[in-house]
């Protein structure tokens, strides 16, 4: 079987249980994330072969992470080691009105000091299909956005399609310096996949009318910056999350597919939200398995969207949804009735 390769940075994540803010709360719930090792953990538990690369202090925290990844299925033999500290973050859940709030505790983490010297691309895409990394990596700085640079280069020297999420986070970096770094990334990028806002921020494409805090979203918008990014970076395939945000607990949520000069759309879901930290993970996912599998646009589109849609209803950053939950889904069994 062909596998699926990640790169990226796994942290460990700390959050008050249920809705409590940090200041109320003597304990916290741990558990290792990342946005490239959240699309491994769905892949793995599709049914694919997946492979999650990065750079990790050898500590017994880097041991838990590494365990939590072999637990569904993740490999981890390219793993690299060296440096001093795991990055972590700290999530406060959000509800109605009140939002989450992430706070980042990342910085001189093991991989984002990492070196291009430390990873062999063509050992680690040997066998590989797909090769899957995000603007969150690049943007940690220091060596990694010639790192992503090698891989990129490498999966398409070997014929490995290469999947990008935009992931901007201006607690990272600032507009300009995305443009900067990522523009010169997405040439290399076969399918690149989105949120309301990442074209804007990351590639200076801007939807006409659309108001992602005013929650109005007109897909025609995101049609019109699809064939801009098709035209001037060439990446076959572009993918939109859709969120319209009514409250932190409830939101629409959608998807727009733009394949080779056509764009495909998904049905909209109404969501009461669990946890929606790696929702767009989830979707990311969702996509590659439709892309790896041969599926035609649309359905690649809607089972991305409800793959993605189910993770929000699962606690943490991993969907642990399978394939059965998400045909499920598909095939209009949405009212979340006990199964028995």
């Amino acid at each position: 079987m062909k596998k699926v390769v990640g790169f990226g940075e796994i942290m460990l994540r700390m959050s008050p249980p249920g809705y409590l803010k940090l200041i109320q709360s003597d304990t916290l719930q741990t558990n290792y994330t990342g946005a490239e090792a959240n699309v491994c953990v769905s892949l793995s538990r599709f049914g694919l072969d997946t492979e999650f690369v990065t750079k990790l202090p050898a500590n017994d925290v880097s041991q838990c992470a590494v365990a939590t990844l072999k637990k569904y299925g993740v490999g981890t033999g390219h793993i690299t080691y060296g440096g001093d500290r795991l990055g972590c973050y700290f999530l406060e859940k959000g509800a109605s009105q009140r939002p989450s709030k992430v706070t980042y505790d990342r910085k001189y983490s093991a991989v984002s000091m990492a070196e291009r010297s430390d990873f062999n691309w063509d050992q680690i895409f040997e066998d590989a299909q797909a090769f899957h990394f995000s603007g969150i990596t690049a943007a940690l700085g220091n060596s990694l956005p010639d790192v992503c640079m090698d891989a990129c280069r490498t999966a398409k020297q070997r014929g490995v399609k290469v999947f990008c999420d935009l992931n901007y986070r201006k607690t990272l970096w600032t507009p300009e310096q995305a443009r900067e770094t990522m523009g010169s990334l997405v040439e290399f990028v076969d399918v690149l996949i989105g949120n309301e806002e990442d074209a804007e921020k990351v590639l200076g494409i801007r939807p006409k009318s659309s108001d992602v805090i005013g929650g109005r979203l007109n897909q025609s918008d995101y049609e019109d910056v699809a064939r801009q990014i098709f035209e001037k970076f060439g990446c076959e395939t572009i993918a939109f999350t859709l969120r319209t945000s009514l409250s932190a607990s409830d939101n629409k949520w959608a998807g727009i597919l733009y394949d080779k000069g056509k764009a495909y759309h998904s049905k909209e879901y109404m969501m009461h939200i669990v946890d929606r930290v790696g929702g767009g993970d989830s979707f990311s996912a969702g996509l590659i398995y439709g892309v790896v599998n041969g599926f035609e646009p649309q359905k690649t589109l809607d089972f991305a969207v409800a793959a993605s849609c189910l993770k929000h209803a699962i606690e943490f950053d991993f969907n642990l949804s399978t394939i059965k939950d998400v045909e499920n889904l598909l095939n209009g069994d949405g009212s979340g009735r006990v199964q028995r």
